[in-house]
C-alpha cells in the first residue's frame, strides 16, 4: 500500500477515536457552591498572613496562570508581570519552584493524577482515597482530587501559609500539615456571610460553626470545575465537522501532529495528556522542588515522589488546550514561547546547550539571584539531565514547527478562555481582590 495513503488511513483513525468533549465529561457540580467557591478562590483569608489567594497565581486575568516561569508566592505584591518579590522583611525568601499550571478541565472525570511530579493521585495507600502529599493526615470529607488539591497550597509555606514565625497558620503546619486548616476554616466561618453561604451550599452544615477545611475545599473545586472548562475551540467545530474551522496552516499542523512529530504518542485524548511522566532534559534553574535529604538546588521531578531513579527529571504530560494563552512553558517555564518548547521536544539535547537564560521571566530578587541558575552551571548535573531522556530527536524543517504552532492556537478556547464567573470585585472577608 502506498505510504502516503496508509499516513492518511492512521491519521483519520486516530481522529476519529477523538470523542467531542461536552459537560458530561466532567463530575456535576452545585450552584450554590460554585458561587461560594468563587469568593473563596480570590480570598486573601486563606493564606496564613491573609495576603495571598488561589487568584493571585491563578488569575482571570491570565487565563488561570500568572504569565511568569516561576511564581512568585507569600510576600509577593500585584499579579503577572507587574507582581513584586516585596520589601525588607516581608519579602519572598524563596521563588515558587515550578510554573503556575493552567486550571483548564481539571474537574473532567478521567483525571487521576495532578501536579508535576504526580504526587497527588487517586490511591488508597493512606486509606482516604488519595496519594498525598499529607498522607494519612489528609483532612476526610474531600469529595475528589481536585479539592484535594485546593488544601495543598493553603499548607504550603512560600505559597500561601507565610514563612516560619509569621503566623499561627505555618506555626501549625511545622508541627504537622493538617494542622493549620482548622485555624483557616475557623477564620472563615467566623464571617457571617460565609457562614450564610455555607449552610445554603452543604446538606451537613445546619450551623456556621460546622464549618470544616473539607467543606471549602469542596466549594474551590467546584468553582474550579465549573469556571474553567473548555472545549469551544477551532479544533474541537473541526472535529464536530465544521472543517473549514482549521486553515491550512492550522490543517497542516495537525497532520504533524498526529504524524510526523509525534506529540500525539504523549498528549493524547480530548484533554490532550496521557497523564504520564517523561524526562525531556528542560534546562534546570530556580530553586527546585528538592527531597527533603538532598540540599542541591535542583528537580528530579517524578522521582521526588517515587525515589525511583528510574523516575529521574520525568514530568506530568501537560494538557495543551489554550496552551498558546499560557507562556512560558515547561515545569519551570523555561521557554517563553511555542516554538521553543516545540524545538526542544524536536532536539532536546542541542536545546539544552544552547538555551537562553534571558527568555526566563522572573520577577526581580537581588537576594535570590545567586542561585537562580547554580543548577545550569553545574556541568555534571547537565549531563545527568541528558542521560534521563525519554524522547528521540525529531527532524523538523523551520516551516514544520511553524505549522504546529498555528495547530496550538487552534486549540485556544472561544469565550471559555476568561471563564464563566469571572473575578469578583470584592469578598466577604473585606480584603482586598487581587
Amino acid at each position: 500500500m502506498n505510504l502516503v495513503l496508509l499516513d492518511s488511513m492512521l491519521f483519520a483513525k486516530q481522529l476519529s477515536d477523538i470523542k467531542e468533549v461536552s459537560d458530561s465529561d466532567f463530575r456535576p457540580v452545585s450552584e450554590s457552591r460554585v458561587k461560594l467557591g468563587r469568593l473563596l478562590f480570590y480570598d486573601n483569608i486563606l493564606s496564613g498572613n491573609s495576603n495571598i489567594s488561589c487568584g493571585t497565581c491563578h488569575h482571570h486575568k491570565h487565563h488561570s496562570t500568572d504569565g511568569v516561569s516561576l511564581g512568585v508566592g507569600e510576600g509577593g505584591s500585584g499579579i503577572g508581570l507587574k507582581r513584586t518579590s516585596g520589601k525588607e522583611d516581608s519579602r519572598i525568601k524563596k521563588r515558587i519552584p515550578r510554573n503556575s499550571p493552567a486550571l483548564f478541565n481539571l474537574g473532567a472525570k478521567e483525571i487521576r493524577v495532578l501536579l508535576y511530579d504526580g504526587r497527588l493521585s487517586l490511591g488508597d495507600e493512606y486509606e482516604n482515597g488519595f496519594n498525598s502529599p499529607a498522607e494519612e493526615w489528609l483532612h476526610e470529607g474531600l469529595e475528589n482530587l481536585l479539592a484535594a488539591q485546593a488544601l495543598l497550597p493553603m499548607a504550603a509555606e512560600f505559597e500561601m501559609a507565610g514563612n516560619s514565625g509569621e503566623n499561627q497558620v505555618v506555626g501549625a503546619i511545622y508541627d504537622r500539615i493538617d494542622k493549620g486548616w482548622p485555624i483557616i476554616s475557623k477564620r472563615v466561618r467566623a464571617i457571617p456571610e460565609y457562614g450564610k453561604l455555607f449552610v445554603a451550599a452543604f446538606d451537613d452544615i445546619s450551623d456556621p460553626t460546622q464549618v470544616k477545611i473539607n467543606h471549602i475545599a469542596n466549594a474551590l473545586s467546584d468553582f474550579i470545575n465549573f469556571e474553567w472548562r473548555s472545549y469551544d475551540s477551532p479544533f474541537d467545530f473541526y472535529l464536530k465537522g465544521d472543517y473549514q474551522a482549521l486553515n491550512p496552516k492550522q490543517k497542516r499542523g495537525l497532520e504533524l501532529f498526529y504524524g510526523k512529530a509525534q506529540c500525539e504518542q504523549c498528549h493524547q485524548g480530548k484533554f490532550f495528556t496521557d497523564q504520564k511522566f517523561y524526562a525531556l532534559a528542560l534546562p534546570q534553574f530556580g530553586p527546585g522542588r528538592t527531597r527533603i535529604l538532598d540540599p542541591y538546588v535542583r528537580d528530579v521531578g517524578r522521582m521526588g515522589e517515587t525515589d525511583a531513579l528510574e523516575d529521574a527529571y520525568r514530568f506530568r504530560t501537560p494538557s495543551l488546550r489554550n496552551v498558546a494563552l499560557t507562556a512560558p512553558y515547561g515545569h519551570n517555564g523555561s521557554y517563553s514561547t511555542l516554538k521553543g518548547i516545540i524545538r526542544h521536544h524536536s532536539d532536546p539535547i542541542n536545546s539544552l546547550q544552547n538555551w537562553d537564560p534571558s527568555q526566563v521571566i522572573l520577577p526581580k530578587a537581588k537576594w535570590l539571584e545567586d542561585i537562580d541558575f547554580v543548577a545550569l552551571a553545574d556541568r555534571l548535573e547537565r549531563e545527568r539531565l541528558k542521560s534521563r531522556l525519554d524522547i528521540e530527536p525529531i527532524d523538523l524543517s523551520d516551516e514544520e514547527v511553524s505549522d504546529l504552532v498555528s495547530f496550538m492556537h487552534a486549540l485556544t478556547g472561544e469565550k471559555s478562555i476568561w471563564g464563566k464567573l469571572g473575578r469578583p470585585d470584592q469578598v466577604p472577608s473585606g480584603l482586598p481582590v487581587d
